[in-house]
């Protein structure tokens, strides 16, 4: 049922994200203006020997007792929001790049994650929006730039939303990464299976908004609920989680925690407000299963992983999730172009690290992040936190590493005097995070302990023939892939005995 046009929760911002541009503030695209660089044969391999020895030098080898699989179209690279757009894909090509220099690779299972079809993206959004979605031509200039109140379609084709150039494919792309994901964790192939490329939980059913068109969050939540009674929904984006919350607004099986900056009048979306707890009647069964953790400029990694842990230990004790699905959107973290957090990336991955003891089934999605070169470390990091490596692996960016220039600082984890200068002013009291735990205690006494499922005959999905299929055409591929060959008989990354 679709929440009331009224409530709280449909509340929007009367304005783009990100507007006025400023192009003299944007990064430069340059690389957008020239076709990319194709290594040859002889840089491949070049290239390949270093991460070899990198990963062997530092003992970069599979878990033990877990599995960690890695989802992922390089396709997604390709494709351009515009110019002064702050949302780059760019940001993929960097922390694919980082991943691979230090070989953590060769810790996980690699998948190229194949497009989501129709049927799977009707499974949430409207057939109506998604038809308009496929068939909408590119706008190469937003319709608000010379007018601020356009009758957008769906919130389609303004400065937010733009349409631009191969916009299903990248939404497409993004949705199977996070599809993959989930049906790895509901096969038991995967125990942390990460999609960098999803993450994007401002997508309503029918609705694009803030930078998101698929809401790829939910298709995967939603295919995690076919094995699993319980999913917690966790969010450390610097922006509500609020596309998320609203789809599961009234069920007690998905309890949603959003970590986010809120200002109901200059912050986008403006929702996500302490005492927004999901439905007031208390006969719907989603009532007290979204909560939220409003925060100020300026909270720091102390703080913020108190605030983490303390809210959820809680979650986990009293709802007891069989999933876990994080998003890790890295514009909470310090320098990012539309948050004002002073977190570092040790802040920032201490909150994946929290979720990884819980040894609970966890998919890791990316999300927000509009500084390409700090989005890139923190999720390089946090994969290296994903196999437990990232204890071994040096803080310098290795040397091999493409586009290492891009970084502008040398190292992994930069201090806040590298990104800033000088730290924002934190208007975060201890008091006020006091009180959002003492809150949230007190909404989680109203939530059933552990909640019942009542188990029904799971609708037929497709996954064991698309992971047959898939199989096949991996090993098909590695017959022919002549370095895949030699790393097995190397044994690069083998051990993970229990």
């Amino acid at each position: 049922m679709e929440p009331d046009p009224a409530s709280p929760y449909r509340f929007r911002v009367p304005k783009p994200n990100y507007l006025p541009h400023n192009v003299d503030a944007d990064e430069p695209d340059e690389v957008f203006n020239k076709p990319l660089d194709r290594p040859g044969d002889f840089e491949n391999a070049h290239y390949f020997s270093k991460v070899k020895r990198l990963a062997h030098d530092i003992g970069i080898t599979k878990p033990k007792g877990y599995n960690v699989t890695f989802h992922y179209n390089p396709n997604m690279e390709r494709h351009h929001f515009g110019q002064t757009h702050p949302m780059k894909p760019w940001r993929l090509t960097l922390t694919k790049s980082l991943v691979t220099s230090y070989g953590m690779n060769f810790a996980m299972d690699n998948y190229t994650a194949r497009t989501a079809t129709y049927e799977e993206l009707t499974n949430f959004h409207t057939n109506d929006y998604v038809d308009f979605l496929a068939t909408v031509a590119p706008q190469p200039t937003p319709l608000d730039v010379d007018n601020m109140h356009p009758d957008l379609k769906f919130n389609l084709g303004g400065s937010d939303c733009p349409l631009f150039e191969g916009l299903y494919d990248y939404c497409s792309m993004s949705a199977g990464s996070s599809l993959d994901a989930a049906r790895k964790i509901c096969s038991k192939q995967a125990d942390i299976a990460i999609a960098w490329g999803g993450g994007l939980h401002h997508a309503k059913k029918s609705e694009a908004s803030g930078f998101c068109y698929i809401n790829d969050i939910v298709l995967a939540i939603l295919q995690l609920l076919r094995v699993h009674p319980r999913v917690l929904y966790i969010d450390i984006d610097v922006h509500h989680g609020d596309g998320v919350e609203e789809a599961f607004l009234s069920t007690d099986r998905v309890m949603t925690v959003s970590f986010h900056k809120y200002d109901p009048n200059t912050f986008f979306p403006g929702t996500g407000a302490l005492d927004d707890n999901g439905p007031r009647s208390e006969h719907n069964p989603g009532s007290h299963h979204a909560l939220n953790i409003p925060l100020n400029d300026g909270i720091t990694d102390e703080q913020y992983k108190w605030l983490f842990e303390s809210v959820i230990s809680k979650c986990v004790e009293k709802f007891r999730p069989a999933a876990i699905a994080l998003q890790c959107g890295a514009d909470s973290l310090a320098g990012d172009r539309l948050g004002k957090f002073n977190l570092l990336v040790e802040g920032h991955s201490s909150c994946v690290e929290y979720c990884k003891k819980l040894g609970i089934p966890m998919i890791m999605f990316g999300g927000g992040g509009y500084t390409p070169r700090n989005v890139a470390r923190a999720w390089a990091y946090e994969t290296a936190v994903a196999i437990g490596q990232h204890k071994n692996i040096p803080h310098q960016i290795p040397e091999h590493t493409p586009w290492r220039e891009r970084f502008r600082h040398e190292t992994l984890l930069p201090t806040i005097e590298q990104i800033l200068g000088e730290p924002r002013q934190n208007r975060n009291p201890q008091k006020k995070l006091q009180d959002i735990v003492q809150h949230v205690t007190e909404q989680l006494r109203f939530v059933s302990h552990a909640p019942s499922v009542q188990y029904q005959v799971i609708p037929p999905d497709l996954g064991p023939i698309r992971d047959e299929v898939e199989q096949r055409l991996k090993e098909e591929a590695e017959l022919h892939d002549d370095n895949a060959r030699k790393l097995r008989e190397e044994a690069m990354g083998v051990p993970m005995e229990m």
